[in-house]
């Protein structure tokens, strides 16, 4: 017993310097390769409108963190839903990953930029209250006038493909329609 105790201290021992010389040099250096600022163009704080002009549908908070490997999003609907996303480039599989958690679903997704710029995943999306699973995709693409567009689908059993939500996201601080949005967003 006495042995044990002995090689497990000079273990412990050893791995010290290596754990202290770790520890004081400071944070890694993140995530700095160019994929990982794949996704920049949703960062920020956004009002969310239905298209064509459409009625305000929420607000949306997305920040970049852990050394720029994780992008985290804050949906607040106009309606009171709510949800919250983790989004990163994934190395193990060579693709950005979205994970979505919301009262009402939960989606699990993976895809990358189109030749356009657009940010395409595909997966499923899943409904807790009732079990029901279905695939799912969505897209974001950066327009012109620096407004985001975000469109989902899911298919259905017969393997159509139909709209579950377009949003048009317009930074809050550029926003035309701000009083107005905030006026949905007060009741």
């Amino acid at each position: 017993m006495t042995i044990l105790r002995t090689l497990a201290a000079a273990a412990a021992l050893a791995a010290a310097p290596v754990t202290m010389a770790w520890a004081q040099s400071g944070p890694p250096p993140g995530c700095t390769e160019a994929q990982h600022d794949d996704f920049d163009f949703w960062l920020g704080t956004w009002n969310v409108y239905a298209p064509d002009d459409g009625p305000y549908q929420g607000r949306n908070t997305i920040v970049k963190s852990q050394g720029g490997c994780l992008i985290t999003e804050r949906w607040e609907g106009a309606g009171g839903s709510t949800g919250e996303s983790l989004n990163a480039y994934d190395p193990l599989a060579g693709a950005w990953r979205q994970v979505w958690v919301s009262p009402g679903n939960f989606i699990d997704y993976t895809g990358g930029l189109d030749a356009a710029g657009a940010m395409v995943l595909e997966g499923e999306i899943f409904y807790p209250g009732n079990g029901t699973r279905a695939a799912f995709r969505g897209s974001w693409t950066l327009r012109d006038d620096g407004t985001v567009r975000q469109h989902f689908q899911q298919q259905g059993a017969d393997g159509e493909w139909t709209d579950w939500f377009t949003g048009i996201y317009v930074r809050v601080e550029e926003d035309p329609r701000a009083d107005e949005a905030e006026a949905a967003r007060r009741g």
